[in-house]
């Protein structure tokens, strides 16, 4: 377990936006990342990861019409 005065990876914060996303997070290791992810990157992870998965989806739209 990490300490709560150390600060989680960027690797660390992305895993956990990904699976925010998906929607399959279990409760003991979602306390456990709220306690070492800053929210400042939380934030601009998240944004950012909904920014790519809209251009994903423009993609696509494009590629299939």
């Amino acid at each position: 377990m990490t300490q709560p005065s150390e600060r989680g990876s960027w690797q660390q914060t992305l895993r956990m936006v990904a699976w925010s996303l998906i929607g399959i997070r279990t409760g003991a290791r979602h306390r456990e990342d709220q306690r070492s992810v800053g929210i400042v990157p939380l934030m601009f992870t998240a944004l950012g990861a909904g920014f790519v998965f809209v251009l994903a989806l423009m993609a696509l739209g494009h590629w299939v019409a």
